[in-house]
């Protein structure tokens, strides 16, 4: 069941994504885009993902419960009076109604039409924020916070992904970048505060580092090293393609923003199975009820000592600088064409290194 959660989560998000962007796009003048066509079963498979894929929660919820109530009433029970389930319902509905809207009409033919499928996909947002861990903690300031976060990484995700996979040319992408760039450092921000609020939620920010031996704290751990390699990627994208095409008119800029995209995808797992682990809102009684991570203890045989000390020693900070080495190399992979494949392989490295850096220092 937990691989099953893992990919589900992950497809939502890129479920979202593909509308986020989709109908962003469409909305967007052809001269300040490439020539982008969406096949209609896309659109249609990524409505349905988001019904089939956010009952996963309520599924994981009905087997827990339905040996002792049965089936059907447990079924009803979790549909009607959790809000977990009353939030799927809500998000079935909508996008069953998006469905239907979506199959007659072609997004490429009006405007309004992207901005009714627009509106759609941001009350299903709303609709993911109210079930959300979040929101079930504090109302409305976390469904508000955890909404906030899932749109910024949609909207940028959505757009850098429809891009990448269905522009059929690489016209007007200097006017793309112009505005597409700035758009994507607010939402970079956007869910930088965010995320960084919806941690509070589950933790002391001070007991960041104590989180580790958890599995909980692991994933969060890699997934914010994963976010580095991000970041690089999107300054290529933005800044040194930008020159590139200055230069030389003919560059194809698509294969970078596909590399991007993958992580992302990456990403997109390791919050997936973020979601999976238990918050530690009281680290230590979560410790006790679980155990400790086994990729932590794989590091760390010794009996736990909290809190947690920070102290990396020669080796570690090889490993760091390893990493660092690794992050210019995705660099000057482009700047001196070698196989793109090669960046996406350094970034992988740059993430291996620095986690087994941290977790020999600590």
């Amino acid at each position: 069941m937990l691989i099953i959660g893992i990919i589900s989560d992950a497809l939502l998000y890129l479920c979202f994504s593909l509308l986020m962007g989709s109908f962003l796009l469409q909305l967007v003048p052809q001269s300040l885009r490439p020539s982008i066509t969406i096949p209609k079963g896309v659109l249609l498979l990524a409505t349905l993902g988001i019904v089939f894929f956010s009952f996963m929660p309520v599924l994981k919820l009905v087997l827990y419960l339905y040996q002792d109530l049965g089936l059907g009433y447990t079924l009803k029970s979790v549909l009607t009076s959790f809000e977990t389930g009353k939030s799927w319902l809500i998000t079935g509905v909508l996008s069953l109604f998006l469905f239907i809207y979506l199959i007659p009409i072609k997004l490429e033919r009006n405007p309004v039409f992207a901005a009714t499928g627009l509106l759609f996909t941001l009350l299903l947002i709303a609709a993911l924020g109210w079930s959300s861990h979040a929101g079930s903690l504090a109302k409305p300031a976390g469904v508000f916070i955890h909404s906030a976060h899932f749109l910024a990484i949609t909207t940028w995700v959505g757009i850098l992904l429809v891009v990448s996979w269905f522009s059929r040319d690489y016209k007007n992408w200097l006017n793309f970048l112009k505005w597409f760039s700035p758009l994507a450092i607010v939402c970079l921000i956007v869910t930088g505060i965010s995320g960084i609020a919806l941690m509070t939620f589950v933790m002391d920010l001070k007991d960041y580092i104590n989180t580790w031996p958890l599995s909980y704290g692991q994933a969060l751990l890699i997934k914010h090293l994963a976010i580095i390699p991000l970041v690089i990627f999107a300054f290529i994208n933005s800044v040194l393609i930008r020159k590139k095409i200055h230069k030389d008119e003919s560059f194809n800029p698509l294969p970078w923003a596909k590399l991007e995209g993958v992580v992302v995808l990456l990403i997109f797992s390791i919050t997936a199975a973020l979601g999976q682990e238990s918050p530690p809102h009281t680290i230590e009684r979560t410790l006790n009820a679980e155990g400790p991570s086994s990729l932590f203890t794989f590091f760390h045989r010794n009996e736990l000592v909290f809190p947690i000390q920070f102290t990396p020693g020669f080796l570690s900070i090889s490993l760091f600088l390893i990493a660092l080495f690794s992050l210019a190399l995705v660099v000057l992979s482009f700047i001196k064409k070698m196989p793109k494949l090669l960046a996406l392989l350094f970034s992988i490295l740059f993430i291996v290194t620095s986690y087994i850096g941290i977790l020999l220092g600590t």
